[in-house]
């Protein structure tokens, strides 16, 4: 039986599990490559967080790249695969909106977590983890009271995130020796 923690993992989806691709989007399946360490991190993740839920701006919907019927294709294949491997994800929230219009959901509005938490009355942000590698990732979880963690990359700029690290991987050594003590 799952321990029950109190907390929430929020992760973004791209550059965080899977390759970004830089100046496109993951369109189809056979684009969505997991990063190192996410299968066997999502897998720990189980007992430490009562839920696992992924936010991601998918604006190539909006701009006619590809559909949502793609996206939840690539998000049901991707959950798929986390399952057999050990982990979960409780929920998927995406918008698809364009960066310039004005919208509820686009991270760094909050829209996304507040639906989460309708979904999931028992999430307390302030017991809730920001998983990004984005400026507007952690100014999400920030807007929502949250801790928050930069995923940082070969040329990512430093945000003002609570924590950054390299992956997965790390996160869970830093969630486990520092945010839970």
């Amino acid at each position: 039986m799952k321990k029950k923690s109190g907390w929430t993992l929020f992760l973004d989806r791209d550059g965080v599990l899977n390759h970004r691709i830089s100046g496109n989007y993951v369109k189809h399946w056979n684009e969505f490559k997991f990063l190192p360490n996410v299968l066997t991190s999502l897998k720990l993740f189980n007992n430490l967080f009562d839920h696992i839920i992924i936010v991601t701006n998918q604006q190539g919907i909006a701009k006619g790249l590809m559909t949502l019927e793609d996206l939840n294709r690539i998000h049901s294949k991707a959950r798929k695969i986390i399952r057999k491997h050990g982990g979960r994800i409780d929920k998927i929230y995406s918008c698809i909106e364009l960066a310039n219009a004005a919208n509820y959901c686009r991270k760094p509005a909050m829209g996304m977590g507040l639906d989460a938490k309708k979904d999931f009355p028992a999430i307390d942000f302030n017991k809730s983890v920001m998983v990004g590698d984005s400026a507007s990732d952690i100014e999400f979880g920030k807007n929502l009271g949250m801790k928050t963690i930069q995923i940082l990359h070969l040329d990512s700029p430093l945000y003002p995130a609570d924590f950054s690290c390299r992956d997965l991987k790390e996160f869970y050594r830093i969630f486990v020796h520092r945010i839970l003590d």
